[in-house]
């Protein structure tokens, strides 16, 4: 069974991925950041592949992409860093990228290398539904990988429920329809939107990301979802503190509150 499936079977509330962007806060630290997270609480982990041009991510993420790029990383390389995760890492690990490196590695191969190395999913946000059913998911079945797919306020019914058809593994329910960035509430909009698709009974769990931060976001998410995911506010925790145990550590005495 994929680790996704797997997690959600035995664990489906209160979940918790962090994301962070592959080379950094330390271009050869990736391993670091991933067996850190594991071993202290972490239910999945989303790695960001670094792109010159993150149009659904806001300042904080863009940062960090700048800077693991000025570093040297390439998805090559960060491959090269995965090659021995599985060794003490159990939970799922998902990629998150745009298309353009993804497409210039080779989708293939990419997905060659993610079985390789033990990745569970992908996330391409920039990924048209339609492409991905005619030419990317056979490929991404055939390796046993998860394409996750992003709904946000806007996303019809019809298109919700199109995605709850043909993918599996879990539904990233954008907060908003703005770019990533932490907040400090959810309002009652957002809050309408988690709570209709939540009465929508959908087939396949539901994370909630974009915009969480701290526990009144955190507790919103999991009222509504399987749990939330967490990026921009562990990525500025990441720079801050230069090393993964003290940054996780501070953002779960926020969660806490």
């Amino acid at each position: 069974m994929n680790r996704i499936d797997a997690l959600f079977q035995d664990r489906p509330e209160r979940l918790l991925s962090i994301y962070f962007c592959a080379g950094t806060p330390d271009p050869e630290g990736t391993a670091q950041v991933i067996r850190t997270l594991a071993a202290n609480g972490v239910d999945m982990i989303e790695i960001g592949i670094p792109f010159s041009d993150p149009l659904a991510d806001g300042p904080v993420i863009q940062a960090a992409s700048t800077r693991a790029l000025r570093g040297g990383m390439t998805l090559r390389k960060l491959f090269n860093q995965l090659r021995d995760i599985r060794h003490d890492v159990s939970i799922p690990l998902i990629l998150m990228g745009y298309l353009n490196p993804i497409h210039h590695f080779g989708f293939e191969e990419f997905c060659r290398n993610c079985q390789e190395t033990g990745i569970d999913g992908m996330i391409v946000p920039d990924l048209p539904f339609k492409d991905y059913l005619s030419e990317y998911k056979p490929v991404a079945d055939k390796y046993g990988l998860k394409m996750i797919m992003l709904i946000t306020p806007e996303t019809s019914e019809e298109r919700v429920r199109l995605i709850d058809e043909h993918t599996s593994g879990f539904i990233y329910m954008v907060s908003s329809a703005s770019t990533t960035g932490a907040q400090k509430d959810f309002d009652d909009r957002k809050q309408a939107y988690f709570k209709r698709i939540a009465d929508m009974g959908l087939r396949i769990p539901r994370m909630v990301g974009f915009g969480i931060s701290n526990k009144a976001t955190y507790d919103a998410a999991c009222a509504y979802a399987s749990g939330g995911i967490i990026g921009s506010r562990f990525v500025t925790l990441l720079e801050e503190e230069k090393d993964p145990l003290r940054a996780i550590t501070r953002l779960k005495a926020d969660l806490q509150g």
